[in-house]
């Protein structure tokens, strides 16, 4: 078993390692390229200059103000559960790293949403967007689009004509647009419910 110390050193490191890089390719993005645009990487992967106002995968079920302070909410939640836990010891360490990359996601997209409202512009295409003085952005405080670049086309079809509702339509899988956040998420979750379902039910 891990030490408390240790489990504290590796969190905290995931936490600011997977921070810091989630950022560094958000600005080289937000800094780099305009509006959707669109660098060919592989036939099956680009990245795509998109942002969103809403969720995970550019979902926008909720008033920005009450997503923005729900997340805040949920962050600071999750942030003493994983003090308590390493606190308390006796948790393995996957069960700790899987807690600190949800954490970190969910930081990650905050910061943009807090913040890339009040110290980017917002030119338009092919205008690439600057830093300005703090406040003279494109947007208030908390009013931030969360910046989003990965996507991976796996496969694409169309469906045959004489299917009912999506007949002729053309699919994509996948078709999300996602940035470093969102994966460190979905690795967190996806990790726990496979690894540490039986600690969650005792949660």
């Amino acid at each position: 078993m891990v030490s408390k110390k240790n489990q504290a050193i590796t969190s905290a490191l995931i936490i600011v390692g997977s921070l810091v890089i989630d950022q560094i390719v958000k600005i080289a993005v937000k800094t780099g390229m305009y509006l959707h645009q669109s660098i060919h990487v592989t036939d099956w992967f680009y990245i795509l200059f998109t942002e969103n106002r809403g969720m995970a995968f550019g979902m926008e079920l909720m008033d920005k103000y009450l997503l923005t302070s729900f997340r805040i909410v949920a962050v600071t939640v999750l942030l003493w559960y994983l003090v308590r836990v390493i606190r308390r010891g006796g948790e393995s360490i996957g069960f700790i790293v899987c807690l600190s990359l949800i954490l970190a996601g969910a930081a990650g997209n905050i910061i943009d949403c807090l913040f890339y409202g009040m110290i980017f512009n917002n030119p338009p295409a092919p205008m690439i967007a600057e830093f300005v003085p703090w406040g003279t952005g494109y947007d208030g405080l908390m009013q931030g689009r969360v910046v989003d670049m990965f996507y991976f086309p796996l496969v694409e079809w169309n469906w045959p004509s004489w299917l009912p509702v999506w007949g002729g339509q053309h699919f994509i899988f996948f078709s999300p647009i996602f940035n470093f956040a969102d994966s460190c998420i979905s690795v967190g979750v996806i990790a726990l419910l496979l690894f540490h379902h039986k600690r969650l039910q005792h949660a």
